[in-house]
């Protein structure tokens, strides 16, 4: 007896998310590797803003982290970012999970449990919006801990760096004239691109000294811009950022190490090395202030209160407040010129000047009964002055 119907039966569709795994315990080299879809398994205690940011940009179906995301230290932005933006993260899945998930393999995510199939390889919590609002209110209790000791790697960072910072000791020179100045410094952040896209009237009509950041000189390429300088590791930058002709800063260690270094050389690019502990955001500052920049735009790069404390590194965030104590009023937040600035052409008066003076003149004519050949050239006036103010406007 033949059973069509039973022995062609489809299996049964697994619920919970379903993608490529994409398996790293060093975060950078993870966002460098992961594509849309597929469900990134890290391990990073206290999930940090950038990091998220990057993630979401990624688009990435699902993240699962063998470290608490929120340990309680302080209120990181990480999980936040990631919940808000819809994308699943389960967290504390335990550090065994990344030897039992194969990088590349088809893994299934559902109610906290990471599958191969149905076997279960490691489970975590499910974090959501109720979860992670409780556990940043929980985790501003540290904050007091956490001052403490940023305070202590303040004094120590400025003990070590004071040359640096008030003098400009160590400033490499570059070839780039910064000296008077705009320039707009562009960093790794996930949302750069669009408030980048906002200042594009800006950087036409300023035509400032374009920086990039790490991962923020892909970003000026992408949106068909040539970077003037790109102070990054190398190995954090694509091929064509550091072969487009910019000045190239590397930034190294106290002993003048600089990892990566022979990538720029292996390209046939030069480059020059930026010892010092401060972060390459701070390093970017740094090197326009000392080099006299007029005025300098930030995108990307944010210094709250909470951004401090969300990267974890206490040297990092001493680096970055005595930075921003030292550069002063020359910084300038890139949202803040996005959302003010208009440009210095009024586009709207301009064009009604035109158009009146244009029914002006074609009044004249029609009453003083000159021919056509004047009313056609008047015609071909005003379609190219509009397309010249179309042109100021895109």
């Amino acid at each position: 007896m033949r059973l069509p119907g039973l022995l062609h039966r489809s299996r049964p569709e697994l619920p919970g998310v379903v993608g490529t795994a994409r398996v790293d315990r060093r975060t950078d080299a993870l966002l460098r590797r992961v594509r849309p879809g597929e469900i990134a398994v890290l391990d990073q205690i206290d999930l940090d803003r950038p990091t998220a940011e990057a993630l979401v940009a990624a688009d990435v179906a699902a993240v699962v982290n063998a470290s608490p995301s929120i340990s309680g230290r302080f209120p990181n932005l990480g999980p936040q970012i990631l919940v808000e933006a819809g994308v699943p993260l389960v967290d504390d899945a335990g550090t065994d999970l990344l030897r039992s998930v194969k990088d590349g393999a088809e893994v299934r995510l559902h109610d906290g449990v990471l599958y191969s199939g149905e076997q279960p390889l490691g489970e975590g919590r499910e974090q959501t919006d109720d979860t992670v609002a409780d556990a940043l209110a929980e985790a501003k209790s540290g904050l007091t801990h956490q001052l403490e000791a940023f305070a202590a790697n303040t004094i120590e960072f400025m003990r070590r760096e004071r040359s640096l910072l008030l003098d400009g000791n160590g400033v490499p020179e570059v070839e780039v004239d910064l000296a008077g100045r705009q320039v707009v410094i562009v960093g790794p952040g996930g949302e750069t691109a669009a408030l980048l896209k906002r200042l594009r009237t800006f950087i036409r009509e300023y035509r400032p000294v374009l920086v990039g950041v790490g991962a923020g000189a892909d970003t000026l390429v992408a949106a068909k811009y040539r970077p003037d300088l790109v102070l990054a590791d190398p190995s954090e930058v694509s091929n064509e950022a550091l072969t487009s002709g910019a000045d190239v800063v590397v930034p190294a260690f106290a002993d003048g190490h600089a990892p990566g270094l022979h990538r720029v050389q292996d390209l046939g690019a030069s480059a020059v090395t930026f010892p010092s502990m401060a972060n390459p955001e701070d390093l970017a500052l740094l090197l326009a202030h000392h080099h006299g920049a007029q005025m300098i735009v930030t995108v990307g790069l944010s210094a709250t209160m909470g951004e401090f404390l969300d990267r974890g590194r206490s040297g990092s965030n001493a680096s970055t407040f005595l930075t921003r104590l030292q550069t002063g009023g020359s910084v300038v937040d890139g949202e803040l010129i996005a959302s003010m600035y208009r440009g210095r052409t009024m586009v709207g008066p301009i064009l009604l000047l035109v158009l009146a003076a244009i029914v002006a003149v074609v009044v004249a004519v029609l009453v003083s009964g000159a021919g056509d050949d004047v009313l056609a050239w008047l015609g071909q006036a005003y379609r190219s002055v509009a397309d010249l103010i179309r042109g100021w406007t895109q």
